[in-house]
């Protein structure tokens, strides 16, 4: 069973995550990048969510540090210009379109696949903390195959609804940097890499025997 984030660790969690999405709420507003203003609605909407989670399964410190990582990440990659040749034809010089490997692994892909293997990790949690019994003491939930499977498909779920949020941006606002049917693609295979690869973790650590009370 995780260890719940303490309150310090949740104040420090919570002013790192307030300064920047302030610092990225008014960088985006000087540059009229409407965009951003609206997936800075959807964050706040998402820690809306996550302090809900996390009143009712206390998620640990280590998870929530990563998920606002993420979030920090998602705000750099649409408001940090990149200089010319870093990007590709018509995509816009931001930093979600910086090809570590051209054509082949590019800075979006990377946070997607961090992204959602975070949410696997939540999907876990989340679970291993419903199956806790009433009386108290260690979840009786163990991360067997099937259920890491589970818990991908949860983060894979997720990953979906991301992409449908996106597709909502593209009918609301007239210039996206969401990009096409290709990209969305790459986007659920990233997805699919960061799941899979989160499973993988969690499956290997439940095979490893637990220490003794005193050891």
């Amino acid at each position: 069973m995780h260890q719940t984030a303490s309150r310090r660790q949740l104040g420090i969690i919570f002013a790192f995550t307030g300064v920047y999405l302030v610092t990225s709420a008014l960088a985006a507003w000087s540059m009229g990048n409407r965009e951003f203003v609206f997936y800075i609605v959807v964050m706040l909407i998402i820690i809306a969510a996550m302090a809900w989670v996390h009143s009712r399964v206390g998620l640990s410190a280590g998870l929530l540090a990563g998920l606002s990582g993420w979030g920090l990440l998602h705000m750099a990659g649409g408001l940090v210009p990149i200089p010319e040749g870093w990007h590709v034809g018509m995509d816009q010089g931001v930093l979600y379109n910086l090809w570590f490997v051209p054509r082949r692994l590019k800075y979006d892909q990377v946070v997607h696949a961090l992204g959602f293997g975070l949410t696997t990790w939540l999907c876990w949690q989340a679970l291993s903390a419903a199956a806790i019994p009433r009386q108290g003491g260690p979840s009786v939930l163990r991360p067997t195959l099937g259920v890491v499977v589970l818990c991908a498909a949860g983060g894979m779920g997720f990953g979906a609804l991301n992409e449908v949020i996106e597709f909502f941006a593209t009918l609301i606002l007239p210039q996206t940097n969401v990009g096409g049917y290709e990209n969305t693609g790459w986007d659920l295979v990233s997805n699919l890499v960061g799941c899979l690869f989160a499973a993988a973790l969690l499956w290997w650590n439940g095979r490893r025997p637990e220490k003794e009370p005193g050891h």
